[in-house]
């Protein structure tokens, strides 16, 4: 007889509500034909030591306990076996198969012993898991003489079951002190391991949505900037968290600090609100050249650095002969050396200086940066041109 018991030494360990009692050919022997089976009378009980979560993975232990294992041997031919009632581990549906006389024909000296992922038949079913199997002795402990592991195994369609078909030789369990009153008691420990990548993956950072909602929000701003007639609430820490300057003046000794009101002069309102955008979430909306340009002022002017490179970036990368002049007088003035490089280079060509200089924004240039910034245009043209004459000479 083979029942799932709860066995004195095992107090605290609950007992399961299934209590079905079948013999079943072997679902899926590994590897070898099909198998014979003898119906019989076996009670199954489920015996279920508590489930311990163990980083990614699920263990769960049963105990397998052969009430006559003598009528077991008697009753069941080699590559006939008793199956236990499912038990659940890891959200997967598991049996025991238990071969008295061995699984395959060469092994009927063994007791042969695999544990099957229920299911696996279908396609979509798969799990990784490890096992040991081990029979107990009198104190319910381990025998390590009759103790067996099976290392991680992706449990599927194509290998639905693992165990060993030569578990235990029967004529030395049968001789041993661990075959009591004609019982013996086997625990199966099967450990689920769960996909990392897909069970404990790490959501990416959202902190610049939950700051962009508390700017929305206006929920806790403690100050007001003015701007072009329009106002713009904020919150002091988060400001001074970002910028140095805005931590000097709203933090530091400075008036502001005490002031619950500021005004922003030389600024467009929709620029305070880009750079306000920027300073709660790290990313900037779409941005256009125009845009780039007064953003590109702002960040500069309160040292945020990130912009900084982002906006420069957006101009070195849209240079043309409308742009070229005021995007080059902004970098004389700031100092953005990347982005007077990427101009001093487009206007090297002669046809794109002379568009340049046709353009309103060359009016800016000279107002903005006086007549010796055209001067450097000239010479700089002048220089380069001369060298790739020089090259072309001595190619021919």
């Amino acid at each position: 007889m083979m029942s799932w018991t709860d066995e004195p030494e095992f107090p605290s360990a609950p007992l399961a509500t299934d209590r079905r009692s079948k013999i079943f050919p072997p679902a899926s022997p590994p590897s070898y034909s099909e198998s014979k089976t003898k119906p019989a009378s076996i009670m199954a009980e489920p015996y279920e030591i508590p489930a311990a979560m163990i980083a990614e993975s699920e263990k769960r232990s049963y105990v397998l306990k052969i009430d006559g294992y003598s009528m077991a041997n008697a009753l069941l031919k080699n590559g006939e076996c008793m199956t236990s009632a499912p038990f659940s581990v890891g959200g997967h549906n598991w049996v025991v198969r238990y071969y008295p006389n061995g699984y395959p024909r060469h092994c009927d000296n063994y007791i042969s012993l695999y544990v099957q992922l229920e299911a696996a038949d279908a396609e979509d079913v798969k799990a990784k898991a490890k096992l040991k199997l081990s029979v107990l002795d009198k104190n319910a402990n381990p025998v390590p003489s009759y103790s067996r592991t099976i290392p991680l195994h992706t449990f599927s369609r194509r290998a639905p079951d693992r165990g060993y078909h030569d578990f235990i030789h029967k004529a030395g369990i049968e001789v041993s002190p661990h075959l009591r009153d004609d019982c013996l008691t086997i625990r199966c420990d099967v450990t689920v391991v769960k996909d990392i990548d897909q069970e404990a993956r790490i959501p990416p950072s959202d902190l610049h949505r939950h700051l962009g909602d508390l700017l929305q929000s206006k929920d806790g701003a403690d100050l007001t900037f003015q701007v072009g007639g329009r106002t713009f609430p904020a919150h002091r820490c988060v400001l001074a968290a970002r910028s140095s300057v805005f931590k000097a003046g709203l933090l530091g000794a400075m008036a502001e600090s005490s002031s619950s009101t500021i005004e922003i002069r030389d600024m467009e309102p929709d620029v305070f609100e880009y750079l306000l955008h920027f300073i709660y979430t790290d990313s900037v909306p779409l941005l256009d050249v125009v845009m780039a340009g007064h953003l590109l002022e702002a960040a500069d002017r309160y040292d945020i650095g990130r912009l900084k490179v982002i906006c420069e970036d957006k101009l070195c990368s849209h240079i043309d002969s409308n742009m070229v002049a005021t995007s080059l007088a902004l970098a004389k003035q700031h100092g953005f050396r990347r982005l007077k490089q990427a101009c001093l280079q487009f206007l090297a060509s002669p046809s794109n200086l002379n568009a340049t200089i046709a353009s309103d924004g060359f009016k800016h240039l000279l107002s903005s940066c006086g007549w010796s910034a055209f001067e450097e245009l000239r010479d700089r043209s002048s220089r380069l041109n001369s060298e790739k004459d020089i090259i072309m000479t001595f190619r021919k």
